[in-house]
């Protein structure tokens, strides 16, 4: 499940760091969340979908993994984060 072009510039416009910033950890991390709720909605429709839990599963690894780099690089960068898009810090 892909994002639409306005809900994506949104995104990238509220967690940019400067403008026309797309790379950063922050802005990486909404993309990805925003695309993990919309994949979580599709599965709870359609539960045998198997290829999309799969990528489900990728995108939760790799939403992981920058949120520990950013954890390791900037704490206070990582609760705003964490804060701003309701996510469980471990």
């Amino acid at each position: 499940m892909s994002i639409n072009p306005e809900k994506k510039t949104e995104l990238i416009k509220k967690f940019e760091r400067q403008p026309g910033d797309t790379g950063s950890p922050e802005v990486q991390i909404a993309l990805l969340t925003e695309r993990i709720t919309s994949l979580t909605e599709h599965l709870r429709i359609n539960k045998h979908d198997n290829s999309s839990r799969r990528g489900l599963l990728k995108l939760v690894g790799q939403r992981r993994r920058l949120l520990a780099y950013l954890r390791q690089k900037d704490y206070a960068r990582f609760l705003t984060i964490t804060e701003a898009l309701s996510i469980r810090k471990k």
